[in-house]
């Protein structure tokens, strides 16, 4: 019951502020009504606000995975795991880092790729390797699994 009479109470006060900003109405029996409003003060704003703006963000650089066994994927670019591995199961791009995926029986190894600090070309700055069933695997054996895979 409340919400109704507060919705009708906002309807007429809106009518009526809807009317007063009108310049002319018709009132009863046809006769046109001016309304006029009164002159306002003027209002002094005060200028915007400055604000400085921050330093573009700096990336920190990658740390690079250095583990025996992963030699030529650490520090190849896409195209050069590609031939690797052949075609990645997945090809994930997100802002300026990517990830590419390989399965095989034995293993799923994922390859992240950075473009260096000055930048360039991004290249595999780290390697994950899992079993099919989601259990670390060892990444030199994944790597070796999915280059003899025919």
């Amino acid at each position: 019951m409340r919400m109704m009479i507060a919705r009708s109470l906002g309807l007429t006060l809106l009518s009526f502020s809807l009317a007063a900003c009108g310049g002319a109405s018709t009132g009863a029996g046809g006769k046109t009504a001016t309304v006029k409003s009164l002159p306002s003060a003027p209002v002094s704003t005060p200028p915007p606000a400055v604000v400085p703006k921050p330093p573009a963000a700096t990336r920190p650089a990658a740390r690079v995975l250095s583990l025996p066994g992963l030699e030529g994927v650490i520090g190849a670019d896409a195209e050069g795991l590609i031939r690797q591995f052949g075609a990645p199961r997945l090809d994930v791009i997100e802002d300026d880092a990517r990830k590419l995926q390989w399965t095989g029986a034995a293993c799923v190894l994922d390859v992240y790729l950075y473009p260096p600090p000055n930048g360039g070309r991004a290249t595999a700055t780290y390697a994950d390797a899992r079993s099919p069933d989601g259990r670390d695997t060892d990444r030199a054996a994944c790597i070796a699994a999915l280059r003899a895979k025919p």
